[in-house]
């Protein structure tokens, strides 16, 4: 159930979202410890409903969200969209899968241009999902202990939940790089490239949590509670090793064939760590790998809301790639969720196997919106 307690939110219910107003805080933990907060339905359409009465409520006057582990609060923050459900779902042809995505997009939309201070405990795990309930926060809080990644391409996704938005918006590119190798950060290293806004020591986290209902919940406004925090303990950030000489130029080279074979050519000369992002790149779909890198490029230039739409026409296309003669039991979606999670035998068949077999054509049909703009699921999002 959702707690109550303070004046909180009533309604949509949800075990594994336990929400409480605190002296005028909406505070928010994600309580499914034993799949590290992975999202449900369920629990994207508890954080929508209590997000949006918060919105309208003039006694709250911000949101905090955290995860937690099986030991209490913290220690985790979310490791995306439940990908079961997502395998299960399209193979049944159920219709939950599309409202999942829809909802989620809603989410984030939300989230982005919330009106009130939204600061996030990004603790442990933040991925995928966990990145959407994040990214757009006006404050991202990251630890020694956090891993943040959109690993996507590794069970034949694109970077979504505004990922296109985000990514593409970090210095020079980094956004190419991290949607192409699903590359995990660590706290140091998120605030180095933009996805995170300050590193402080997890052992202070219960006592920050605190002062957001203190500061917050008293008024004091988000940029006091910025300048207390600039004086606690804080790690500095960090530089995140693309793992190839020259990555700046190799990941803006115009397609994925071209940027692995400028991998290949430093792995040839010897090269260790090229040989190891080599070795990361082949084990991505290598047509999602390409629908991902056109989504960065083509999403720096677009508004959020527009951004969301194409994330939602790609993921239909993703689950039934019929533009591509394919059933979605076919889709590289539900073989690289397959072999990652359900089988587990991690070696996933991707079609096409191969980088050179993938064609301009294959990845142009899922940036065709299946529905006219008055029919878009998510027609009515404004920035």
């Amino acid at each position: 159930m959702v707690e109550t307690r303070g004046g909180s939110v009533s309604g949509m219910a949800c075990e594994q979202v336990i929400t409480e107003v605190h002296q005028g805080v909406g505070c928010i933990t994600l309580q499914r410890p034993e799949a590290l907060n992975a999202l449900s339905l369920p629990m994207i359409r508890a954080l929508t409903h209590c997000l949006r009465a918060w919105r309208d409520d003039p006694a709250v006057r911000a949101v905090a969200i955290r995860g937690s582990h099986k030991s209490g609060p913290f220690g985790a923050f979310c490791a995306g969209g439940d990908i079961r459900f997502f395998h299960t779902a399209a193979l049944a042809g159920d219709s939950a899968l599309g409202d999942f995505f829809t909802e989620e997009y809603r989410l984030n939309h939300l989230i982005h241009t919330y009106p009130k201070p939204y600061i996030a405990f990004m603790d442990g795990v933040v991925m995928g999902g966990g990145m959407g309930l994040a990214q757009g926060a006006a404050c991202r809080l990251v630890t020694e202990r956090s891993k943040l990644a959109m690993p996507e391409t590794q069970i034949g996704l694109f970077p979504d939940v505004a990922g296109g938005y985000f990514l593409s918006r970090t210095p020079g590119r980094w956004g190419e790089y991290l949607a192409l190798t699903g590359a995990t950060l660590t706290g140091p290293q998120a605030l180095s490239v933009g996805l995170a806004d300050v590193c402080v020591a997890s052992e202070s986290l219960p006592l920050l949590w605190e002062a957001v209902t203190v500061q917050l919940g008293q008024g004091q406004g988000l940029a006091t509670w910025q300048a207390w925090l600039a004086t606690e303990r804080q790690l500095q950030a960090e530089t995140l090793p693309m793992g190839v000489a020259d990555g700046e130029r190799i990941f803006a080279l115009p397609t994925v064939a071209d940027i692995t074979q400028a991998v290949q050519a430093q792995a040839d000369a010897g090269h260790p760590a090229a040989q190891t992002l080599l070795a990361t790149l082949a084990q991505k779909s290598p047509l999602m790998q390409a629908v991902s890198l056109r989504l960065v490029r083509q999403a720096r230039s677009m508004a959020l809301a527009d951004e969301l739409r194409l994330e939602r026409d790609l993921i239909a296309h993703t689950f039934d790639p019929r533009h591509l003669g394919r059933t979605p039991a076919q889709s590289d979606a539900v073989e690289g969720i397959r072999a990652l999670a359900v089988d587990k035998d991690r070696q996933p068949r991707w079609s096409p196997a191969r980088l050179a077999d993938v064609d301009e054509a294959m990845v142009a049909g899922f940036f065709e919106s299946p529905w006219s703009p008055d029919q878009h699921p998510l027609r009515d999002l404004r920035d």
